[in-house]
C-alpha cells in the first residue's frame, strides 16, 4: 500500500521550490559586473590590414613580436613590437593603444610556413608563431553582442520579479494594489459546515438565511423583497464569529472571498482604496458571492477620532472607498458582505447604517445548554470513558467561550497522555479547567508555616461568606497550593444573570472582602494577599456609583457614554461631585467590610474548622463546606433555569406528540374517504 506521506509529497504545492527573496542591491551589483565585463572584453587598440608582400617585408625586418596563424581562415594576426609601432602604423604610438595588431591574408598555411623558415634562416627573426584552427562565428557573435543580451535578459527578469510575475502574483511592486482575498468556491475542499457550529442557534439561523438568499433568490424577490447587502457579526473574542463564516463557506454553493481588515491597510498612500476596488471587481465577476472581512475594525474605525489624523489619512481613504463600493452609485447585486468584529462600538456610523450592513448578528458567550452542545462537538475526536459528562463540564465552565472550551478539551487530552492513560477521564477535564483558570500548580514554591496559616484563613473567609450569603457565587473548590501568581485560589460557580440587582452586587463585594476580614479578625494582622480582592471591589463600587446609579447621595445618575461618540469629556462632572463619588465608594466598601467581619464572628467556629481542613488537605470541595455549614438555603439560578428548560422541553415533546397524532388521524380520514370514493 502506498504510504500517505508519499501521497502528500506528490502534491506539486509541497514540492514547489521556494523562490529566493529579491533584493534591490543585487540589481546594482549585476549592472556593475556587466560594465566591468564590457570593459575587459572591449579592446580599443589600433588594428591594420596589410598585403602579403608588405607583410613579408616587415616580417623580415623583425617588426612583429608574435604571430597567430588561423588555418581555416588563411589569416595571420600579428602583434607589433613596442619600438616599431610607429613604423608599421605611421602614427604616434601613444594613440595606438596597448596592443595594436595587424592582419594579413596568406595564400595558405604551407606557403606561410615556407616563408617563415626561410626568414629565420636568412634574417634570423625572433618572432614567435602559433597555429590555430580559427574562431567560430557564433563565438564572435557572443563576444560582440553577448554583454548586451545579458543586460536585456537580466532587466526582463528583474522587471518580472518586481511586477510579481506574468500572473500578477503577490509581493510585486506593481501588484501592490491588488486585493489579497482568499477565494473558496464550490470545487474547493469544504471542511467546516453548520453541523460543526454548536450553539449560536439564532446567529446560525440568520447566516443560514443569507445562504438561502443566494441559493434561491427568486423565493424572496418574487414578493418584492431585496437581498440584504451585508451582515455584521458582533461579539466577544472566541465566540465563533469566524467559525460561522467558515461554515458559510462550507455550505454555500457560491464563491466565498475571505480576507482580514488589516489586508487593506498598507504604508503606501492609496493602496487600501485600490484593494477595495479590486476586491469588489472580482466579487462582481463571481456574483452571486459572499465577501467575508474579518476584524473589520482595523479599517472601519470612526472617522475623525484619530488624534494624529492628517489631510491624507490612508485608513480613512480606505473606509471611504469601502462605503462607496457597498452602497454607492454602482450596483453590487448578488454580492453580500459578511464582517466580524469585537469592537462594534468604535465602528463608523456610516458603515453601520441600513443599506450597508443591514443586519447586526450578536454572537454572545454561550449559556449552559450551548456550552453542553459545544462540548459535544469537541469531545467527538477525544477518547473518553463513561465518567465524562458533557452537562457536568458545562456547569463547571461558566463564562467560557467556544475557543476556551476547545482549549479545555485539548488540555485534558494532553494531561491524560502525560499521565499515560488510554482514555481521558473526568479528573483530567477538571485539572484542565483549573490549569486554564488558575494557572499551573507550583508545589515547589516554598511557604512558611505563618504564610500557610494566613493563606488558609484568607481562603476560608472567602469560602465561608460565599456559602452563607444568598446572592454570592456558590463555592466549587478552594486550594492553598500556589497557582500562577496566586498563593491560593478559589473556584466559584457564578450565576448567569441577565440583570443584576443592588443586593446581588453587595453580596458579591462582601464575599470578596471575606479574605481580608478573616485575616484581621482571626490573625490580628492584614497582608498584601488581598490586593486583587481590593482592586475588584473598588472597581465594582465605582461602577455602582458612576455607571449604575446605585448610590444614596447620587441616585439615578450615569456618567458613562457607552457609544463613545456623543461626548468627549474625560470626566463629565465637577470636582465636588468627584469628591461625593469618592465618599460614596468608600462608604459602600466600609459597610460591606464590617458586614463581612460580623458574619465571620457569628460563624467563627465553622471558619476555623474550614481553615484547619485546608491546612491539612490543601484542597477542599463543596462537600466539605456543606459538611461544616450544612446545605445552602438558596437554590442557584442555574438550577432554576435547568428546571424551566426541562419543563419547556417536556411541553414541546407533548405538543409534538399531539401534532403527530392529529396528523395520523387526518391521514386516516383521507384514506377512508378515498376508499369510499373508489367503491362508489
Amino acid at each position: 500500500m502506498e504510504n500517505k506521506n508519499d501521497i502528500f509529497n506528490k502534491n506539486p504545492k509541497n514540492n514547489k521550490q521556494k523562490m529566493f527573496k529579491f533584493n534591490l542591491y543585487w540589481m546594482y551589483g549585476l549592472i556593475f559586473l556587466m560594465l566591468f565585463a564590457l570593459y575587459l572584453t572591449n579592446d580599443s587598440s589600433a588594428s591594420k590590414e596589410l598585403g602579403w608582400t608588405e607583410f613579408q617585408k616587415l616580417a623580415q625586418e623583425n617588426v612583429f613580436d608574435r604571430m597567430v596563424v588561423y588555418n581555416k581562415k588563411n589569416l595571420v594576426e600579428a602583434t607589433v613590437k613596442d619600438g616599431r609601432k610607429g613604423l608599421v602604423f605611421r602614427k604616434d604610438s601613444a594613440t595606438l593603444g596597448t596592443n595594436p595588431k595587424v592582419y594579413v591574408k596568406i595564400p595558405s598555411a604551407d606557403k606561410f610556413s615556407d616563408f617563415y623558415d626561410k626568414a629565420v634562416a636568412e634574417n634570423h627573426i625572433t618572432t614567435q608563431v602559433s597555429f590555430e584552427e580559427g574562431d567560430d562565428a557564433i563565438w564572435n557573435f557572443l563576444v560582440s553582442f553577448g554583454p548586451i543580451l545579458l543586460i536585456i535578459v537580466v532587466w526582463i527578469f528583474l522587471m518580472r520579479r518586481m511586477s510579481g510575475g506574468a500572473t500578477g502574483g503577490p509581493g510585486g511592486v506593481f501588484s501592490v494594489g491588488k486585493a489579497k482575498a482568499q477565494l473558496f468556491d464550490k470545487d474547493n475542499d469544504r471542511k467546516v459546515t453548520f453541523k460543526d457550529v454548536a450553539g449560536l442557534a439564532e446567529a446560525k439561523q440568520e447566516v443560514e438565511e443569507i445562504v438561502s438568499f443566494l441559493k434561491s433568490p427568486e423565493k424572496y424577490t418574487e414578493l418584492g423583497g431585496k437581498i440584504p447587502k451585508g451582515a455584521l457579526l458582533v461579539g466577544p473574542p472566541g465566540t465563533g464569529k469566524t467559525l460561522l463564516a467558515k461554515a458559510v463557506a462550507g455550505e454555500a454553493d457560491v464563491p466565498f472571498f475571505s480576507l482580514s481588515g488589516s489586508d487593506f491597510v498598507e504604508m503606501f498612500v492609496g493602496v487600501g482604496a485600490s484593494r477595495v476596488r479590486d476586491l469588489f471587481r472580482q466579487a462582481k465577476e463571481k456574483a452571486p458571492c459572499i465577501v467575508f472581512i474579518d476584524e473589520i475594525d482595523a479599517v472601519g474605525r470612526a472617522r475623525g477620532k484619530n488624534v494624529n489624523m492628517n489631510s491624507n489619512d490612508e485608513r480613512e481613504n480606505t473606509l471611504n472607498q469601502l462605503l462607496t463600493e457597498m452602497d454607492g452609485f454602482g450596483s453590487n447585486s448578488g454580492v453580500i458582505i459578511l464582517a466580524a468584529t469585537n469592537r462594534a462600538d468604535i465602528l463608523d456610523k456610516a458603515l453601520l447604517r441600513a443599506g450597508r450592513f443591514d443586519r447586526q448578528i450578536h454572537v454572545e458567550l454561550p449559556d449552559l445548554n450551548e456550552r453542553k452542545e459545544i462540548f459535544g462537538v469537541h469531545l467527538r475526536p477525544i477518547k473518553i470513558d463513561e465518567s465524562v459528562d458533557a452537562e457536568f463540564l458545562a456547569r463547571q465552565t461558566p463564562g467560557f467561550s467556544g475557543a476556551d472550551i476547545a482549549n479545555v478539551c485539548n488540555e485534558a487530552a494532553l494531561i491524560a497522555a502525560r499521565n499515560g492513560k488510554k482514555f481521558v477521564q473526568k479528573e483530567d477535564f477538571m485539572n484542565a479547567v483549573d490549569r486554564i483558570v488558575g494557572g499551573l500548580e507550583k508545589r515547589t514554591k516554598i511557604t512558611t508555616a505563618d504564610e500557610r496559616q494566613c493563606i488558609a484563613n484568607h481562603e476560608a473567609g472567602h469560602a465561608t461568606l460565599s456559602w452563607l450569603l444568598e446572592h454570592a457565587n456558590p463555592l466549587v473548590k478552594v486550594t492553598i497550593v500556589p497557582r500562577g501568581k496566586a498563593l491560593g485560589a478559589a473556584w466559584y460557580l457564578p450565576e448567569e444573570r441577565q440583570i443584576t440587582t443592588r443586593e446581588q452586587l453587595l453580596d458579591e463585594m462582601c464575599a470578596t472582602l471575606g479574605g481580608r476580614a478573616a485575616e484581621e479578625l482571626f490573625l490580628g494582622k492584614i497582608s498584601t494577599g488581598a490586593s486583587n480582592d481590593l482592586e475588584r471591589v473598588t472597581k465594582q463600587a465605582y461602577a455602582m456609583v458612576v455607571y449604575f446609579g446605585m448610590s444614596d447621595r447620587l441616585p439615578n445618575l450615569n456618567y458613562y457614554d457607552s457609544s463613545g461618540q456623543d461626548w468627549g469629556f474625560t470626566k463629565p462632572y465637577s470636582e465636588e461631585t468627584a469628591r461625593m463619588i469618592d465618599l460614596e465608594v468608600q462608604a459602600i466598601i466600609n459597610e460591606q467590610y464590617e458586614r463581612a467581619k460580623s458574619i465571620l464572628k457569628e460563624h467563627a467556629s465553622g471558619h476555623n474548622m474550614l481553615a484547619q481542613v485546608l491546612l491539612e488537605r490543601e484542597v477542599i470541595y463543596t462537600e466539605d463546606v456543606e459538611h461544616i455549614f450544612g446545605k445552602r438555603a438558596w437554590v442557584s439560578r442555574s438550577e432554576e433555569i435547568l428546571e424551566l428548560q426541562e419543563k419547556a422541553n417536556g411541553k414541546k415533546a407533548e405538543e409534538a406528540k399531539v401534532t403527530e397524532a392529529s396528523k395520523q388521524e387526518d391521514d386516516t380520514i383521507v384514506t377512508t374517504s378515498d376508499s369510499k370514493a373508489v367503491n362508489a
